[in-house]
């Protein structure tokens, strides 16, 4: 029997492939109505860690945080639901040549550092804690209204693309070493829509998209842990599977994605997930601790923490959220 570990002894015991005294686990969400400042996120996320004890806290930050520093602009709706966009950076292929670098400890990425501060402060360094940074792909997707008008002018114009990756990089590259300076133990690299199979081919995530990714991610190759999510269906998560990272976080339960008995083969860092939205959204808990166990019996609980395939709704269950941390810390899963 393995003897009780801490946060970190645990992590690290997943890293090496060793066993572990029970199963990690971590799950994020949005607070909408919580999210606006940084003293109000922070506040968030320490109850939220507080209430269910993960074994690391993936800072969820506003969804728009990344494209604020350009311009994009959304409102709130009444009631605390998803923010809704107002206006979009650029217009036409021509304007990506006006994306420029922006300062990394002010506006929005400042209020960023305020909430990452406040957090360390209020949970200590016991919990490993990593802050949300998107890909320069994903940033660059989300100044326009769609994935498909950034593809389009990839290939048609990319030398002007190119010139807006390369500042939205140097912006997050510098943000990534203020967020380790501000107590942040790694990041949390979101390719959100753009390394998906039906969006992008191989060979054009390979020129547009890894060279970008991995700039960020040696900024940030001090850190003790850092996280890959690769977004939604289609996901490309064997062709980034040696990116320098600890744990990789995808689609488990799509039938578009792998599998994590057939990652556990094909990708060397710890793998996370096996929670579906429908089980966390259920009217009882049975689904999503049987989803649970089934994660356990693929991976032998080696390498493997549990999670959900991305931000988990608003709508999930705080019965299912209490059922699974029983059942995650009593050794059950």
């Amino acid at each position: 029997m393995v003897t009780q570990m801490t946060k970190w002894e645990r992590i690290d015991a997943l890293r090496r492939g060793e066993p572990t005294d029970h199963s990690a686990w971590s799950l994020w969400r949005h607070f909408y109505d919580r999210e606006s400042t940084a003293e109000d996120l922070a506040n968030a996320m320490v109850t939220w860690q507080r209430t269910y004890d993960f074994d690391f806290l993936k800072v969820n930050p506003r969804a728009q945080y990344h494209v604020e520093p350009w311009g994009v602009a959304y409102r709130y709706p009444q009631g605390g639901g998803r923010p809704e966009r107002v206006t979009s950076a650029e217009d036409s292929a021509r304007d990506w040549l006006r994306v420029e670098p922006r300062p990394p400890t002010k506006g929005v990425l400042g209020e960023q550092l305020q909430a990452i501060r406040r957090i360390r402060a209020e949970l200590g360094p016991a919990i490993p804690m990593i802050e949300t940074v998107f890909t320069p792909l994903s940033v660059l997707a989300d100044l326009v209204d769609s994935e498909d008008r950034l593809v389009r002018d990839l290939r048609t114009a990319p030398e002007r693309v190119a010139s807006a990756l390369e500042a939205v990089t140097e912006t997050f590259v510098q943000f990534v070493g203020q967020c380790l300076d501000a107590g942040a133990d790694g990041i949390f690299l979101a390719t959100t829509q753009m390394a998906r199979h039906d969006v992008m081919t191989h060979d054009e995530y390979a020129r547009f998209g890894r060279p970008f990714d991995l700039r960020v991610l040696r900024a940030a190759e001090a850190a003790r842990f850092n996280v890959l999510h690769v977004c939604g269906d289609n996901g490309m998560v064997v062709d980034l599977a040696d990116y320098p990272i600890a744990a990789v976080n995808w689609a488990v339960t799509s039938p578009t994605t792998p599998s994590l008995d057939e990652a556990s083969t094909r990708v060397p860092a710890v793998l996370i997930g096996g929670l579906s939205n429908e089980a966390l959204t259920a009217s009882t808990p049975d689904r999503a601790i049987e989803e649970a166990a089934a994660g356990h019996r693929a991976t032998g609980g080696r390498r493997w923490a549990l999670g959900a395939n991305c931000t988990i709704p608003p709508t999930s269950r705080e019965a299912t959220l209490l059922a699974l941390k029983e059942t995650v810390t009593h050794g059950r899963s």
